[in-house]
């Protein structure tokens, strides 16, 4: 298969060659910096209009169509406007907190990029405790939600990130119980090693039954945990008007907002690697004339159409399902989605040490 490891080899020995190594070590941060910024730019405009034409396409109509080609330049004109807005800030808001906050939540998506593997030999860094990293460093998101509602100084901001927190920490778990399944039939928190565990079959297939449970669970919870409908109670509009961005505008306004589409990418990214083998083509068992024409398909398309895929259901969700309450939302975590994650860890670990999974 086609490595971009060889791409990467060849900058880090010239950056060495050429200068020295403290410098050479600050000149590679600044281009995954640039880089890391790149695609988040990039995500955010391709995103937003993949959402508008999913909707249109869920509810018969012809979505953006006026500006560029059959409207393709409309995320582009929304961007501009979003910058020449003036950024409010409300008299009685503790101006620190608020113009921290959105900086801290697009932080956050960007640490979180670290350890994930976007193609064969392309990664920024292949920690050993990949997986935790990121179950982690996601956890943080949350204060940056808390505090642009306290620092608000807005009843609905605050009500909006009361439930974003509660919705956030709850679901937490069983996303983390889920994606523990997958720690236990590999044997490693490596995402390399996870990715390279799928080789002969994603664990989608080769663990039966419970890794789908953990799947679907896991898909269910990350759902909730970025704050998209059906379990969009943080800025529910009917009641909150926009929760605890409603008094942001302008640049804070668009952190905020892409920051909702990068999440969605990150953990769709991460749903990916675990539970369908991240880069790695579709194989079967021992059928080497079949995997190796899968092996002719670069590992980036894999990784991305793999990631799309994903990203296209949970905006499927939205179109789909009515929005919950809060007592809803809460119940359907505490009674039902933990229970049946913490049973069917006991089953992946019996399975594991039992030897029953392809």
């Amino acid at each position: 298969m086609f490595s971009l490891s060889h791409i990467t080899d060849l900058v880090n020995a010239w950056l060495y060659q050429q200068f020295p190594p403290t410098l050479a070590l600050l000149l590679q941060f600044v281009i995954v910096g640039i880089l890391v910024i790149t695609l988040f730019s990039i995500l955010g405009l391709v995103l937003i209009m993949m959402e508008r034409r999913v909707a249109a396409w869920m509810q018969l109509r012809l979505g953006p169509n006026r500006v560029g080609p059959r409207g393709m330049f409309q995320t582009v004109a929304d961007t501009v406007k979003l910058i020449m807005k003036e950024g409010m800030t409300p008299n009685g808001a503790d101006k620190l907190m608020f113009n921290l906050a959105p900086y801290i939540v697009m932080m956050v998506s960007m640490v979180i990029m670290a350890p994930l593997m976007f193609a064969d030999g392309f990664q920024i860094w292949d920690i050993n405790i990949g997986v935790f990293f990121i179950t982690a460093i996601s956890s943080v998101s949350v204060i940056g939600i808390l505090m642009a509602g306290w620092a608000s100084n807005n009843k609905y901001s605050l009500l909006g990130a009361m439930r974003s927190g509660a919705q956030i920490v709850s679901y937490e778990l069983s996303a983390g119980l889920s994606i523990i399944t997958i720690v236990i039939l590999t044997g490693s928190l490596q995402v390399s090693e996870i990715i390279a565990a799928q080789q002969t079959g994603w664990w989608i297939f080769k663990g039966h039954i419970p890794v789908l449970i953990s799947f679907v669970i896991f898909i269910i919870a990350v759902t909730a945990e970025t704050n998209r409908a059906p379990f969009d109670l943080a800025e529910a509009e009917s009641e909150l008007t926009a929760g605890f961005h409603t008094e942001y505008s302008g640049m804070k306004f668009a952190l905020f907002f892409l920051a909702e589409y990068v999440n969605i990418f990150v953990v769709c990214a991460i749903g990916a690697t675990l539970f369908l083998g991240g880069w790695m083509p579709f194989h079967i068992g021992s059928w080497e004339s079949f995997n190796h024409i899968m092996d002719y398909i670069p590992s980036s398309v894999w990784f991305f159409g793999k990631t799309f895929f994903l990203i296209f259901v949970i905006m499927w969700f939205r179109w789909t399902f009515p929005r919950l309450r809060i007592d809803q939302l809460l119940n359907l975590e505490w009674k039902y989605l933990l229970p049946i994650s913490m049973f069917n860890l006991i089953l992946v670990t019996l399975m594991a040490i039992m030897g029953w999974h392809f």
